[in-house]
């Protein structure tokens, strides 16, 4: 009997077909990878672990300013405020709280970044530092470059410790830019822990929903690459300043 390769059955990665083994290149999911009995081989169950592992510890994670941003922090005169969830704990039980900032939060940002920019960029946590770590730095500087050349205004940007996607709102209530973005660590997976999103709205509000909001997500070096992922935010951004809206009516 031969082979069944559907089911994985195979010794090593040479006995798979051409077909298989182009599929395979072309996607980091683990797919026809073996199995010893009815588990799986040992050297995919490490892996798992390894990424499971990885995944948590980009949950649980506190972000560090200075380390993790590193010159990005003198150069932009960066600065944290923090949610309502005052610990890593609240803000995994109660996402509500990460969406609003603390008052002091709020007074420092009315004291420190001006109203009414074209474009305000915020950072956010989320639920992955090693994404903000790895892919913040170059993105927004491509981003402020590629604005500048615009002639937008930029707006002083800042942390949030603890955040959630809907702080984009309060951003807009505070500081009524034009368009808001927040670059915020996306839910780790077994594939990667290090991926980014882009959330912007235009004018954003108290009352905007998720459908009011522009994603631009999976930016890592296996998904979305940081270069083309500011060319779609600063495309995004002349849409919505052109066409004065944002969210489900607007499209790339």
């Amino acid at each position: 009997m031969g082979k069944n390769y559907e089911l994985g059955f195979f010794d090593s990665e040479a006995d798979l077909p051409p077909l298989l083994r182009t599929i395979r290149a072309r996607t980091p999911a683990r797919l026809l990878r073996g199995r010893a009995g009815t588990g799986y081989r040992t050297d995919t169950l490490i892996e798992l672990r390894l990424a499971h592992a990885a995944a948590r510890d980009a949950v649980r994670t506190e972000i560090d300013m200075l380390q993790d941003l590193g010159t990005l922090v003198e150069e932009w005169t960066l600065f944290e405020v923090c949610s309502l969830a005052k610990t890593k704990e609240d803000y995994l039980l109660r996402p509500d709280l990460g969406r609003r900032f603390a008052e002091e939060g709020k007074e420092e940002i009315l004291r420190r970044c001006g109203q009414h920019i074209d474009l305000q960029l915020a950072i956010g946590d989320g639920l992955s530092v090693a994404a903000v770590r790895e892919q913040v730095p170059e993105l927004m500087r491509l981003v402020c470059v590629g604005a500048k050349a615009r002639q937008w205004s930029i707006g002083q940007p800042f942390l949030v410790r603890h955040c959630r996607v809907g702080i984009l709102n309060e951003i807009g209530e505070l500081l009524a830019p034009k368009v808001a973005i927040l670059l915020i660590g996306e839910r780790p997976g077994l594939a990667t822990a290090k991926s980014l999103s882009a959330y912007m709205a235009y004018r954003p509000a108290k009352t905007h929903t998720d459908a009011d909001r522009n994603l631009i997500s999976n930016i890592h070096t296996r998904g979305v690459p940081i270069p083309h992922a500011a060319d779609r935010i600063l495309a995004m951004s002349a849409r919505m300043m052109a066409r004065q809206r944002s969210g489900f009516g607007i499209r790339e």
